[in-house]
């Protein structure tokens, strides 16, 4: 990629902070920044400065105005993060600051640069692959040490480096094939058929492999989705608010209070979970509350972890109504039962509660979200159900649904490889269902791809990065 344009942007985060860094890319990156850079040492300049070398002085006006003190570092392209010059200046994190650093270094020759327009540039010099660029801002995004360790295993090229190696395997051989077609006369083969179909067999198991572990990936990356339901005034939203720690959903003896879902994120144990506060299911003319009452139903259907919430003292005689209802939208999902307040039964109730639900198979959980009882034991049971192994540096985890899918249209087209080595087809029939498999491997990696999965790639990042 050879580009005219400077860019500049501020990278961190916006409002006001004890520093802030502002980022410049590009051919006149150092020029540009020489222009308003004045160092205590008059006798040195940026354009004149060693790569990597950190220079203290101030950034001035056209009128020789003092703007403010600062540090600037200067990468030579091509041992920089994008590839071309670059200069990271640190400021103080005054919002007037940045910005007027950053005006004048537009009035100087730089625009303003395009969200996730640095780490593409990095990407179209070679500094990065595709799937290492999203990587990037998987890791600005994480929020566990799991996704955390996702990311940064991705963004060193351990998931790139699995991807090459399948598709230098399959360009040897599909060299080979390709050959045979230009002595087709002589009716030689070049490429030994039993290897191929070994190799296209170890590597439609790992692309499986790779596919399986997007369900953990997506997990952790996302966070697991939890819905609470169950009966009005049963105290979903109380549990709620104990799992967040904040007040976060309303609580109140009104039945209905809740009309619609309340959601948010939490971590345990490094692991996130996104609970989703539903309304309570009950029969009722109130038309606001049933078109909460049907989403909840379309909740349930979405998350992974269902918490069935049951008021102890209230045991309704809609149970069966209820049970029936909750059964036929959970399935396939992990329900965790949960007996809430606990503290206001005797302990020979507790045997009644479980003839009540004896045709539930799942898990069972006493407590009393009011009073904290036994709500680690639930966060356990959380966990349990979650199913999430352990993540080591050195696992490759799939967690990005543009890689899922590459995966999938994959693996289709290796499998019909292995159905033409059975069969036995011909030759050119072979390569181009190899080649479809390597294009589908290409298009994570960035060895092939097109302007508009970049846009819809970068265009997600912050300004800055």
């Amino acid at each position: 990629m050879t580009t005219t344009t400077t860019i500049a942007a501020i990278s961190t985060s916006p409002g006001v902070g004890g520093i802030a860094v502002i980022r410049v890319s590009g051919k006149n990156a150092v020029k540009n920044c020489d222009a308003i850079f004045k160092a205590k040492n008059e006798k040195i300049s940026l354009y004149k400065q060693f790569a990597k070398i950190v220079s203290y002085g101030n950034m001035v006006n056209k009128t020789g105005e003092i703007i403010d003190e600062v540090l600037a570092t200067v990468f030579r392209s091509p041992h920089s993060f994008t590839g071309e010059d670059v200069v990271e200046i640190s400021c103080h994190g005054s919002v007037y600051v940045q910005q007027t650093i950053l005006q004048l270094l537009i009035e100087n020759g730089c625009i303003l640069a395009q969200p996730g327009e640095f780490t593409q540039r990095a990407f179209m010099n070679g500094k990065i692959d595709l799937s290492q660029a999203e990587a990037v801002a998987d890791l600005i995004a994480s929020s566990s040490a799991a996704s955390h360790r996702m990311a940064m295993h991705q963004m060193r090229g351990g998931f790139s480096s699995e991807l090459m190696k399948l598709r230098t395997q399959l360009l040897n051989f599909v060299s080979l094939i390709e050959l045979e077609l230009d002595f087709n006369e002589e009716d030689v083969e070049f490429a030994n058929r039993i290897q191929l179909k070994s190799l296209a067999i170890a590597i439609e198991q790992l692309i499986m492999k790779l596919s399986d572990s997007f369900r953990v990936g997506n997990a952790l990356k996302n966070g697991i989705p939890v819905a609470l339901v169950g009966e009005t005034n049963v105290g979903k939203s109380t549990l709620l608010n104990v799992l967040l720690n904040e007040e976060k959903a309303i609580v109140s003896d009104i039945h209905g209070t809740t009309r619609d879902s309340i959601e948010d994120a939490v971590n345990i144990n490094g692991i996130t979970f996104r609970f989703i506060d539903t309304a309570g299911i009950r029969d009722t003319k109130d038309k606001i509350e049933s078109m909460g009452i049907e989403r909840t139903y379309q909740k349930i259907e979405l998350a992974a972890i269902v918490l069935w919430i049951v008021d102890c003292t209230e045991l309704t005689e809609h149970i069966e109504w209820l049970t029936d209802r909750i059964a036929k939208k959970a399935i396939g999902k992990k329900v965790i039962l949960v007996f809430n307040k606990i503290d206001k039964i005797a302990e020979e109730e507790r045997d009644i509660l479980n003839q009540l639900f004896e045709q539930f198979e799942g898990e069972r959980i006493y407590i009393s979200a009011r009073d904290r009882i036994n709500t680690d034991g639930l966060k356990n049971a959380l966990i349990a159900a979650a199913q999430i192994p352990q993540i080591n540096s050195d696992d490759v985890i799939v967690s990005n649904i543009r890689h899922y899918e590459a995966l999938q249209n994959a693996h289709i087209a290796i499998c019909r490889v292995i159905d033409g080595l059975d069969s036995g087809i011909s030759g050119d029939f072979l390569s181009q269902d190899i080649r479809e498999c390597m294009h589908y491997l290409g298009e994570i990696t960035g060895s092939i791809s097109n302007d508009e999965i970049l846009g819809n790639i970068f265009g997600k990042f912050c300004i800055g990065k």
